[in-house]
């Protein structure tokens, strides 16, 4: 008896495949990356938002769920164990008959306890395939996952700097206010002792409401950003700390050119390529299913009628045999998913091809906004540069009494009206580059290799 069970179990278990799973983590975040920009607060915030986020947190529960999808397929492959007791009581009347003889009314115990065990023979591979299909969905829901970070992450970043660029336009603004205000006291100065018209004093008066105006667009911008960022770090009950404008850094030294293989590297490429190969092994399953099954099954257990003679000999029990199935008809069932998981294999195909032109179109796109920005951004500091030295020079003028003070204040509008340009493009800069970050898939723009095919 013991050795039958031995046996059974040991052909059950033996040579069965293992399911590996891995999980992502903190390297997502790719924060070796945004040290390049050496902004202490930056790395701080990011770090909260991976700890604090609950998108970050969903993507992850996702990974979690297909986990199990995964192990609930591969338990498939494995055979099945089950015990279930019976233990009643027959009574039973006088109806059975057997020729002239009547079996009397009688009452008897039942003592059923059986191990039943089955497992499906996988000659065809079909269980296998299905793991295999399983494992690929799971690897497009962690290169999902991989999307959300540098999806979010970017999104956070340009928030992060757009509202560093608002904090510095607004305290210019702010400036330029102060300015116009006396710009327009002289003026009225002016026209009280008719030197001036009063057009004069009504324009300048229009200027000062557009740049108020402006100053009040900036702080609704600011606030804006403000509680955007705070939605990232999962916290209103904290300021959002941040660099000056002044300590910004713009990464330099970004190449120009990148190679096509790059594209290779996106989540949304290899989710696609995921995909065709879940559907491909999904394909070879609906052929399969038209081969027969075969299963191994076997029971072993004690059947008695009384607890006396329960774990005697006589009361022991074994059976074992192969069941083997063939649906002979099932209404063109088979025929129809075979013809269905072709179809979607053919419209993964398209759009693996759609992906890697969209994908390649996108790094254009930001190479050349990228490639602009940068160059306004060389333009605007050579331009804010003439400015200063004009500004100084009508500083020196009024000094020596060879211009007014009217005039300075001019200049020095139009000083900070230039500076405004040049925070602008500075940090536009910074933005094209993190939109270059995420087109290329996230990747460290510093260990691109640009050897091979170009975009």
């Amino acid at each position: 008896m013991k050795k039958y069970l031995v046996t059974f179990i040991y052909l059950f278990f033996m040579s069965l495949p293992v399911l590996a799973i891995t999980d992502s983590g903190l390297e997502h975040m790719n924060m070796d990356w945004w040290k390049n920009f050496n902004d202490e607060y930056l790395i701080q915030n990011l770090l909260k938002v991976y700890e604090n986020n609950y998108d970050l947190k969903n993507a992850a529960l996702k990974i979690q769920a297909n986990e199990q999808v995964a192990k609930m397929q591969f338990a498939q492959e494995l055979p099945f164990v089950t015990f279930s007791a019976d233990i009643s009581r027959d009574l039973k009347a006088a109806r059975q008959q057997f020729g002239e003889m009547q079996i009397p009314t009688y009452s008897q115990n039942n003592f059923y306890f059986p191990i039943t065990a089955g497992y499906e023979i996988d000659i065809w591979g079909k269980n296998r395939l299905k793991t295999k299909s399983k494992k690929q969905q799971l690897e497009i829901a962690k290169q999902a996952q991989r999307a959300t970070y540098i999806s979010l992450t970017s999104s956070f970043v340009s928030d992060y700097f757009n509202l560093i660029k608002t904090d510095k336009l607004l305290e210019i603004q702010k400036e330029l206010v102060e300015t116009q205000k006396k710009v327009l006291s002289m003026t009225k100065s002016k026209f009280e002792i008719g030197l001036a018209p009063v057009t004069e004093v009504l324009y300048q008066d229009k200027i000062l409401s557009t740049l108020k105006e402006e100053e009040n667009n900036y702080m609704k911008t600011q606030e804006v950003l403000t509680n955007n960022l705070k939605v990232y770090l999962a916290d209103f009950n904290d300021n959002v700390k941040r660099t000056p404008f002044e300590k910004v850094v713009v990464l330099e030294n970004i190449p120009q050119k990148i190679d096509t293989e790059i594209i290779e590297k996106r989540p949304d490429y290899l989710q696609e390529e995921a995909n065709i190969k879940r559907i491909g092994f999904d394909v070879k399953v609906a052929k399969k299913e038209f081969l027969p099954s075969f299963t191994i099954f076997g029971q072993i257990g004690l059947n008695a009628y009384t607890l006396s003679t329960l774990c005697k000999s006589p009361s022991q029990f074994f059976t074992a045999g192969i069941l083997p199935s063939f649906d002979l008809f099932s209404g063109g069932k088979k025929l129809a998913m075979l013809k269905m998981q072709k179809y979607r294999y053919e419209e993964a195909l398209n759009n693996y091809q759609k992906i890697y032109l969209n994908a390649a179109n996108e790094i254009n796109s930001s190479l050349v906004d990228y490639k602009t920005t940068n160059k306004n951004y060389i333009e605007s500091q050579e331009k804010f540069s003439k400015e200063c030295k004009i500004y100084y020079l009508a500083k020196e003028k009024r000094n020596i009494g060879s211009s007014s003070n009217l005039n300075v204040l001019n200049e020095k509008e139009i000083y900070l009206s230039t500076q405004k340009e040049l925070v602008v493009n500075k940090i536009n800069t910074i933005l094209s580059t993190i939109s270059l970050y995420k087109a290329t898939g996230g990747v460290d723009l510093y260990k691109l290799n640009a050897t091979k095919s170009r975009l």
